[in-house]
């Protein structure tokens, strides 16, 4: 039996979304030496007159491509020259060509388009009966394999129909700023990294229950002297600054389309990329709605789970996971309580689907094993596709098993309502494979999605085809649960 039925709209990378970001040369290569200074004093050497006419062309040919590029010329032009200018005066002309300079474009999607994780819009404004629009996050992937989240937006309904919406530009980045911690919290990721000493301690003491960056300033200066002259006070208080700087909120314009927006590496742990956002809406014990979205961090080296926070999907709050469970790629959050805790599927062993608990939603405990890699689509790993979805008869979760010639495939597993810790059935034969003109892309042989939603009896799913464009299915939710074999 068919249970899963594509449909023909599909998103394709777009070349055209572009960000414009500083650059200095010989900064971007590795162990690189700036040339900086000589490239200033080559700006400064120009006549005014070639100046000007290379602004005009500047603003004619640039202007449109990015939101607030006049003023992003202006602040790149301050980041680069003052120790270089001393106490030298500039033309606004002159200014705006020094940024223009230290600036290039970055094509955010110019390598890969995947994983996306699809939820209800908050707005559901000038809709038919019937139907429902959808917030779709995206993994872009550009040069250099570095990731960032951006957006796009569907209409699903009524009855099997499907289709995406416009992707507005320009491509905004979100104006980022410090976020607060919990001490709590600070301690438990301070604990996974094994750096609880005496300063850390002394630290932990003197913060308050919530506190800033300013805070923890006031609680190094405020630190014993024999502490910080320790010979691990400096690592330490590297560490500190480290983590409590990972911590950032990022808002956006109330005036541009959520098609537009794209979260882009904030913090040094982020440095290349954001990986796999698993975004769900979230109802908390009060009642109120919000979204939430658990996302990999990677810096080159290491990766690290976080957490993102939104009311409305214009303002998020992005902070690190902590715990035995926080440990690897893949985490995804009920979208409710249960029980009076945070619930989240893991797969710290690198192979096998868990579950998780958290009082809090940020520490999380150490993970309850629910289904590991038997059958023979996913002998190489299994692990979910989101966040579970709620039915009368269980939590549906969407999974992926890795096969043979690292081949992916979706399948499914249902879990009991108020223990989860219980799967009730799994599907035996995947629910979905890459079709032969699915086949090839950035990555072979791959179909991955990070989220689904139901609607009116159908579950949706967006998924990525070779990491490299997103495609769309469908299936009566009553006859996937159907076609599950029972534990």
């Amino acid at each position: 039996m068919t249970l899963s039925h594509p449909v023909a709209a599909m998103v394709l990378p777009d070349p055209a979304r572009v960000i414009a970001q500083l650059f200095v040369p010989g900064e971007e290569l590795s162990h690189g030496t700036s040339r900086r200074g000589a490239v200033v004093a080559r700006v400064l050497a120009l006549p005014e007159d070639e100046v000007e006419r290379l602004v005009d062309e500047l603003l004619r040919d640039f202007r449109g491509r990015h939101r607030g590029y006049h003023d992003l010329l202006l602040a790149h032009a301050a980041l680069v020259s003052p120790h270089v200018l001393g106490e030298a005066r500039m033309s606004v002309s002159r200014t705006l060509l020094m940024g223009a300079t230290f600036t290039n474009e970055y094509a955010l999607e110019g390598a890969a388009l995947c994983n996306p994780s699809a939820v209800p819009h908050p707005d559901q404004s000038g809709l038919k009966d019937g139907q429902l629009r959808l917030a779709i996050s995206l993994r872009a992937i550009g040069e250099g394999h570095l990731s960032s989240i951006g957006f796009c937006t569907a209409v699903a309904g009524p009855g099997p129909e499907w289709s995406f919406e416009p992707r507005p530009l320009p491509v905004v980045p979100g104006t980022s700023s410090p976020a607060r911690w919990h001490r709590e919290h600070l301690r438990a990721v301070l604990a996974d990294r094994g750096q609880i000493d005496g300063l850390a301690h002394s630290v932990l003491v003197s913060l308050p229950e919530l506190f800033t960056e300013a805070d923890l300033e006031l609680a190094l200066a405020g630190a014993h002297h024999d502490r910080l002259g320790h010979i691990g006070g400096r690592p330490t208080t590297e560490l500190l600054r480290h983590l409590v700087t990972s911590a950032y909120q990022v808002t956006f314009p109330d005036d541009i389309d959520l098609g537009q927006q794209v979260l882009c590496p904030v913090s040094e742990e982020e440095s290349h990329g954001l990986e796999d956002a698993r975004f769900v809406r979230f109802t908390g014990d009060d009642g109120s709605v919000g979204y939430r979205a658990t996302y990999t961090a990677y810096d080159g080296r290491q990766i690290a789970p976080r957490l993102l926070i939104s009311p409305d999907l214009r303002t998020f709050h992005a902070h690190r996971l902590a715990g035995p469970a926080a440990r690897n790629k893949g985490m995804a959050l009920f979208p409710r309580q249960v029980g009076g805790e945070h619930l989240a599927l893991c797969r710290s062993d690198g192979e096998s689907t868990s579950l998780t608990r958290s009082a809090d939603g940020f520490v999380w405990q150490e993970p309850t094993a629910l289904h590991t890699p038997t059958l023979p689509w996913e002998v190489l790993q299994v692990g979910n596709c989101g966040s579970p979805i709620e039915t009368d008869r269980g939590w549906l979760v969407l999974t992926h098993g890795v096969g043979p010639m690292r081949v992916y495939t979706i399948g499914a597993l249902l879990l009991d309502l108020d223990d989860p810790r219980r799967v009730l059935a799994h599907l035996e034969e995947p629910f979905l494979r890459a079709a032969p003109a699915e086949r090839e892309g950035y990555v072979p042989n791959v179909v991955y999605s990070c989220g689904g939603v139901v609607h009116d009896g159908r579950l949706w799913l967006p998924y990525g085809i070779g990491d490299a464009r997103i495609g769309v299915a469908w299936a009566d939710v009553e006859e996937l649960l159907d076609a599950m074999t029972t534990h």
